[in-house]
């Protein structure tokens, strides 16, 4: 659920100042295990200002905080103020505002940074962030002076603009304080927008701070891994989350004249990143398919744009030279292909992309494409997607594979006929993909098929809760027997106390399951045999009387 009052980022800068001045280290880690635990049971804003929690500690207890004015916060505890209930009810708040917990649990130690800043200007030679705070406010004033042309600036003076304000700063350490304190500077110049220009203004404030974050490679083919340190990544991960945000809402079209000139300026901005990016990650790569998803290809009919970009794209190889980076410059060809409808040039740039760069190729990269498929509600063009980008997922996380699962769903709620293409792609992912496969066979109750694979690789039947092998022990209980008797067999043969343990607890299942099926002579027949075979394993013996199967 959205949060009533959203805070912007000089507010969120703010409260991290605020946390960091009135609560010490100690104090906020014991707030964090509070919020961990889900010991925050109420939370109510009256208004932008003011928040009501109930935490409970020893007991429950009421906190009452003052976001612009802290110092007259309270809490019904023994402490009054600045205690560890109020650090989980301000986590909380972090939280449904969708910012980052880490940084504010951190507030202490960026305050500490600002401090060292601080001294550190006794030894450093003047620059704009050690101008005194009246020449600040002069130099601010002008920028917001040359803000206020914003739209009829281009994309590259934007930056020039951005980069002045962040050089106001006082924070250097490129960590979570960093990024706020930047995107701070940036907000408070700018002027009044139209909708649609204040979202360009927002994304690029994003995407100028990261360039900040994220190092620049200039190596032959594809550029090469360069460092980041542990907070850095953190920062940059953060402002990643924050270009998504950015796209989730649909771009606002205004007839100003200026917004199709930006707009043009941004994506070749984006292209060009994206094509010369380093190996620390997919941030260009991924704003550059967040645009074209969320903020052109809604609104563009005529297909002339995506020949125009594969144009772009294709020039870029001439331009870049060593330093393009080819993974990307072939994963968005193929991309643009897709939006044409040439899928069959489409998956084979793909399949080259894949075997220049095995295992290279992100599983949020791929599943992009059946992303795109999906919003066009071309099932038939899905079905073929899938069967393409499938086999290019190995070793990718389960969740992952679970949303590509989902869309064989969507394919087969529309295309009935296509469960076989899937049964035959998923068999082609295996081994890699069992999980997702074994789940696919339960949920369409294929028990047989599911069984026959559990004895393929050997499962263990007592790994596997009772929920999973209920469905199959009411629908097709004679399948299990097999899979029963064979783990039976190997847990003897492992001959120690834990595994004969083990395989009692199979063989009441077994009696359980003849009985159900009403064949008791067949148990006993087999049970004789058994125990008769491995008479002289006392130990196994022992267990079989204590499971009150022998007597």
């Amino acid at each position: 659920m959205k949060p009533t009052y959203l805070m912007d980022d000089i507010q969120w800068q703010q409260l991290i100042e605020n946390v960091a001045d009135h609560f010490n280290d100690v104090t906020i880690k014991r707030g964090f295990q509070y919020f961990k635990q889900g010991k925050v049971k109420e939370f109510a804003m009256p208004d932008a200002d003011h928040i009501a929690a109930v935490v409970d500690g020893s007991e429950l207890y009421e906190v009452d905080l003052h976001l612009s004015a802290f110092a007259a916060s309270r809490c019904t505890c023994p402490v009054h103020t600045n205690c560890k209930h109020m650090i989980a009810v301000l986590l909380n708040y972090a939280n449904e505002q969708e910012r980052s917990v880490h940084a504010l649990v951190n507030a202490h130690s960026a305050g500490f940074t600002r401090l060292a800043t601080k001294a550190d200007t006794r030894n450093t030679p003047p620059s704009r962030s050690n101008l005194s705070p009246d020449h600040k406010e002069t130099t601010r004033n002008a920028l917001s002076k040359t803000a206020s042309k914003i739209p009829d600036m281009p994309i590259t003076e934007w930056h020039d603009l951005f980069d002045q304000c962040i050089a106001l700063n006082h924070v250097n350490t490129q960590n979570s304080q960093y990024v706020q304190s930047a995107l701070a500077s940036i907000y408070a110049v700018k002027p009044p927008l139209s909708p649609g220009m204040q979202q360009l203004y927002g994304l690029h404030a994003h995407l100028r701070v990261l360039e900040k974050l994220v190092p620049q490679s200039s190596m032959p083919g594809y550029p090469s891994h360069t460092y980041m340190g542990y907070y850095t990544q953190i920062a940059a991960d953060e402002l990643k989350e924050a270009i998504e945000r950015d796209f989730e809402s649909p771009l606002e079209l205004t007839d100003e004249p200026m917004q199709e000139a930006r707009m043009a300026e941004t994506l070749a901005y984006l292209r060009r990143k994206m094509l010369t990016e380093s190996r620390n990650g997919t941030y260009f790569s991924d704003a550059y398919y967040q645009f074209w998803l969320h903020w052109v290809h809604p609104e563009r009919q005529d297909s002339s744009i995506y020949t125009e970009e594969l144009q772009h794209l294709q020039a870029a190889e001439e331009d870049l030279g060593t330093t393009l980076a080819r993974l990307p410059w072939m994963l968005a060809r193929s991309w643009m292909h897709i939006y044409q409808s040439q899928d069959n040039e489409a998956w084979l740039l793909l399949q080259e992309a894949e075997r220049a760069f095995p295992l290279k190729i992100s599983s949020s990269q791929l599943l992009l494409f059946l992303q795109t498929l999906r919003k066009a509600e071309d099932w038939a063009r899905l079905k073929d997607g899938l069967r393409h980008i499938g086999p290019l997922l190995h070793s990718h996380r389960d969740d992952h594979l679970q949303d590509y699962i989902h869309d064989w769903d969507l394919v087969l709620q529309h295309l009935p006929e296509a469960e076989q293409d899937m049964w035959d792609t998923l068999v082609g992912m295996l081994p890699f993909a069992g999980g997702m496969y074994e789940e696919a066979l339960l949920a369409h109750e294929k028990w047989r098929s599911w069984i026959d694979y559990q004895l393929s690789i050997r499962s263990e039947p007592l790994s596997f809760r009772v929920s999973v092998l209920q469905p199959i022990e009411k629908n097709a209980p004679e399948l299990l027997l097999p899979f029963y008797h064979q783990a039976v067999e190997r847990y003897v043969l492992e001959k120690n106390r834990a595994s004969y343990k083990a395989a009692v607890k199979l063989l009441k299942r077994l009696f359980k399951l003849y009985k159900k099926m009403k064949q008791e002579s067949r148990w006993e027949l087999f049970f004789t045999t058994f125990t008769s075979r491995h008479s002289r394993l006392r130990a196994l013996q022992e267990e079989l009387r204590k499971g009150k199967l022998l007597s």
